[in-house]
């Protein structure tokens, strides 16, 4: 069978495949910004949040040794952890302080249990003035070597006397990468700090022989608890201790279990105090106003809608510049505007207690409340239904409602039977945008709603911008994000997404 040959002398069926992907890549080559736009706004930031939802690695790399020496304290026990912890944590606790990650670490472990942020900025000021000097006096009293800070550099190169040293080895690796990173000095050319000979002195404790024999017989050891007790008491209590243990791994589900009212406990998940219990009483409220805001707009927006579908252009072109005119008015003037309105001594009230409707001394109460919310987010919300209504409603021919009539339907029947189920697409529509803009407001809410308006979108604003608790902010909006996604599930089941539409 004779093969084929295109203009070019070529295989046809490889000069086909060439051409297709030469098309290809043309294609991929035009799509590629909009592509590289959706990863770096949308995808990534929504990955970003996903990731900082879990994410818990501060404990772990400010306090690696303590976390290992907390694998052995029993966290049911009530008694506070033995000498070994503390001995780890004074030595992550010199580490941090260098590289003021503890200030970070103690606002962390903060959200988990009040006042343990002050616990760890107090300890990383005092942790420099423990009394473990006595620990450096004797090493270079006893040879001047343990002064010689070359000396140090070639003990902790030789792979012998770190296998015997092994507390030491580990604490003065920490410090030697501690003086790079955050000094910016040579390690063989500084006299290590008062913590790495801490670490020797407990090697030499546990019975490791030291490169130049020292008598310690002399030397009263020192209590590191009592010396971080005398810092504050608080690290003598159990719960501390706890809040640390349970929150060590670098990956947690504490943010999720507090947005909604839980919390990690020594036992495993509890339920919050109920006078910390918010979270889902504002999932709820968000969910419940956010439908309701939904509604309205449906009940207000649908006649507009139609008058603007059938009345004649020039009449309907000065209704659709009135619908259009709140978009070119700043979002915060018209929500001080209702506050204007709406407030005991406004305009409403005014107006309702000149014409008998309100007694002077029983003036609404209509801000500060889920009224006064619902109100502005419905204005502020009407046109994103009444444009998806009015797009779909053009497309409807009118010759259908008088076919109807002329058929002995009735204005309601050739309405609702013939009318309405063709608007439902924009129903749908203006529905879908109306719910979701309305479930991530947060100004309107906070300026208008009080403590009993508000949404869940601003305690995530709070978190982000105020007590920067970044990762509890995270996992309420993944929740958000996922009853979002939960509720366009439904919606596509019940009514389809392919019955939504904008127009035409």
């Amino acid at each position: 069978m004779t093969e084929v040959l295109a203009a070019d002398g070529r295989p046809l069926k490889a000069s086909l495949n060439r051409a297709l992907r030469r098309q290809k890549l043309r294609a991929l080559a035009l799509i590629a910004p909009l592509l590289i736009f959706i990863l770096v706004s949308f995808v990534m930031p929504i990955a970003d949040m996903l990731f900082r939802s879990v994410e818990n690695e501060i404990v772990a790399d400010t306090l690696p040794r303590t976390v290992m020496a907390l694998e052995e304290w029993d966290a049911d026990s009530g008694d506070v952890p033995g000498e070994a912890v503390f001995d780890a944590l004074y030595t992550d606790m010199a580490l941090a302080n260098e590289y003021k990650t503890h200030t970070r670490l103690g606002s962390r472990l903060n959200y988990e249990l009040t006042g343990i942020s002050s616990l760890f900025r107090k300890s990383g000021r005092r942790v420099g003035r423990f009394d473990t000097d006595v620990y450096t006096d004797a090493f270079q009293d006893a040879d001047p070597a343990y002064s010689d800070p070359a000396q140090w550099a070639t003990w902790m190169a030789d792979d012998t006397i770190r296998a015997n040293l092994p507390i030491t080895a580990d604490t003065y690796d920490a410090w030697a990468q501690m003086i790079v990173e955050a000094e910016g000095d040579v390690p063989a050319e500084e006299e290590p700090w008062d913590f790495v000979y801490t670490a020797l002195y407990q090697d030499a404790t546990a019975g490791a022989d030291l490169p130049i024999g020292v008598d310690l017989s002399g030397i009263e050891p020192v209590s590191l608890s009592a010396q971080f007790a005398d810092v504050d008491e608080d690290w003598l209590d159990p719960e501390v201790w706890q809040t640390i243990k349970i929150y060590s791994p670098e990956y947690t589900n504490g943010y999720f279990l507090n947005s909604v009212d839980l919390l990690k406990g020594s036992d495993g998940i509890e339920a919050r105090p109920e006078s910390e219990q918010i979270y889902v009483t504002l999932f709820i409220r968000t969910m419940i106003m956010s439908l309701s805001i939904m509604g309205m707009c449906v009940l207000l927006g649908y006649p507009i809608a139609w008058l603007l579908a059938n009345l004649k252009d020039s009449t309907a072109n000065l209704l659709m510049i009135l619908v259009l005119l709140p978009f070119w008015t700043s979002l915060l003037v018209r929500t001080s505007a209702w506050k204007v309105l709406l407030q005991q001594q406004g305009v409403i009230n005014d107006v309702l207690v000149w014409i008998g409707l309100v007694a002077d001394d029983g003036r609404l109460q209509l801000i500060n409340n889920q009224t006064g919310t619902i109100i502005a987010m419905t204005h502020i919300l009407l046109p994103f239904m009444i444009l998806p209504l009015y797009s779909v409603m053009k497309t409807i021919p009118p010759s259908y409602l008088r076919a109807a009539k002329s058929l002995g339907a009735t204005d309601w029947t050739a309405f609702w039977r013939v009318y309405f189920p063709q608007s439902i697409p924009g129903i749908g529509a203006g529905c879908i945008l109306v719910f979701i803009l309305s479930i991530g407001y947060y100004i309107t809410p906070e300026l208008v709603g009080g403590t009993k308006g508000v949404f869940i979108s601003n305690r995530i604003a709070y978190h982000i911008s105020s007590s920067l608790n970044w990762g509890l902010a995270a996992a309420l909006g993944t929740i958000l994000l996922a009853v979002v996604l939960l509720l366009y599930w439904v919606y596509d089941r019940i009514v389809g997404i392919d019955n939504v539409k904008l127009g035409g």
